[in-house]
């Protein structure tokens, strides 16, 4: 059966305390106390560093069987090189996760483009091709000329999920590209209505066979993670 796989952008969090994370619990003991809330992370760690196998083994350990970690692909392949001649460290990224990726606990590989990055249907296919045929991966927009057809059609043919962010700023057209489906919610506010919305929308996924990871806004407050318990007691998770 399809799974839906709800969480925030990282867990780190001081300030969800006393609403979210116990007064007392010791920062080292986050993710033990969010894994039995929660069954999902987004790891935004990784644009910026690689993570040891200390640590992801430190996080294997935290968290129950069938708990998964969302990782982002580090910078140096989405800002830096912005995907050419990205192959090789693409895949020295993808063994660094190694210690996750044979416990079974990761989701998604996350590939976040830049803002300023417009469409290059080419360079997205072979990037692509380029890449290991297993994992999950997921492609993040931020420049409105990839969404068309042409690029939708290139994620289906790799079996890529097209990203669908939700912001302010930019908002990704719900197509789905994959047997997967990946949803970034970046609003600091949803409202009761919006959230039944989405909550049936993902039933209609899973009800494809479609596992839905879906990650909600973070950080300043601990609303997005009360937004993920709320959808995951929706759907009886």
């Amino acid at each position: 059966m399809a799974t839906l796989y709800a969480g925030t952008s990282g867990w780190s969090y001081p300030n969800w305390k006393p609403t979210f994370y116990p007064a007392k619990l010791a920062s080292t003991k986050f993710l033990q106390h969010y894994a039995t809330r929660l069954n999902t992370v987004e790891v935004n760690y990784t644009f910026r560093h690689y993570a040891s196998e200390k640590s992801q083994n430190n996080w294997i350990a935290a968290v129950p069987a069938g708990f998964k970690f969302s990782i982002k692909a580090h910078e140096s392949i989405t800002h830096i090189r912005r995907l050419q001649n990205a192959a090789e460290p693409a895949q020295g990224f993808l063994n660094s996760l190694l210690p996750l990726a044979e416990a079974g606990k990761v989701g998604m590989v996350l590939f976040q483009l830049p803002p300023f990055l417009k469409a290059d249907i080419k360079l997205l296919e072979d990037f692509l091709g380029a890449l290991p045929k297993s994992g999950r991966l997921s492609f993040e927009f931020r420049h409105s000329s990839w969404f068309s057809d042409q690029t939708f059609a290139l994620l289906q043919k790799f079996n890529a999920a097209l990203c669908v962010a939700e912001s302010e700023k930019l908002t990704t057209p719900d197509v789905v590209t994959a047997d997967f489906c990946y949803y970034r919610l970046r609003k600091g506010e949803y409202s009761t209505e919006e959230r039944e919305q989405y909550a049936g929308q993902f039933q209609q996924h899973l009800a494809k066979n479609r596992d839905v990871f879906v990650y909600f806004k973070h950080e300043e407050t601990p609303d997005g993670a009360f937004y993920a318990e709320e959808l995951l007691g929706r759907s009886g998770g």
